[in-house]
């Protein structure tokens, strides 16, 4: 048992550290996509999350996993450029809603032209007739694995918690 759960450990450092080199290189494919339209990654990643329902800051940072300061410093640039705009949040006065303007909407989408034709080119490599890849499956597995993650943190935290308080 404590042989099994030792592979399985194993297992997780080696795909933790290809996640995080998998995320690297998306990361410096997304800032290639996104120099070619003036934009940066971060800029991007937060004109895509405000681009549905209002977004508060703060909310906007808890999904990117960045600091509410970092996102903020990023909407202020971006309404400083009319891609962005405030508005009332009648729940909280204090944390107004980011709001995507026309120009915003537009820059978004061609970023979001210019990685589907990055998205293509990966996924052609991906393919491969000897071995389906499927992500579908993948994407299953990341987000358990993501979700397995929180739990274990939220549960680690708790019990940090309780020790303190006594």
């Amino acid at each position: 048992m404590v042989s099994n759960e030792r592979s399985s450990t194993n297992e997780l450092a080696l795909l933790v550290a290809d996640v995080y080199e998998a995320a690297g290189a998306l990361r410096q494919s997304g800032e290639r996509i996104a120099a070619a339209e003036g934009q940066t990654q971060s800029r991007w990643q937060t004109l895509s999350v405000v681009s549905g329902e209002p977004t508060t800051v703060a909310q906007a940072a808890r999904r990117l996993g960045v600091s509410r300061q970092n996102v903020q410093r990023i909407v202020n640039d971006l309404q400083s450029e009319g891609l962005v705009t405030f508005s009332d949040n009648p729940a909280h006065k204090g944390s107004p809603f980011v709001t995507l303007l026309p120009p915003g909407r537009t820059v978004l989408r061609r970023l979001t032209r210019a990685a589907s034709v990055a998205h293509r080119a990966q996924v052609r490599h991906l393919d491969n007739p000897d071995q389906r890849f499927d992500l579908l499956a993948l994407r299953s597995a990341l987000q358990r694995l993501t979700e397995a993650v929180r739990s274990a943190e939220a549960s680690v935290g708790s019990a940090q918690q309780g020790r303190n308080t006594h």
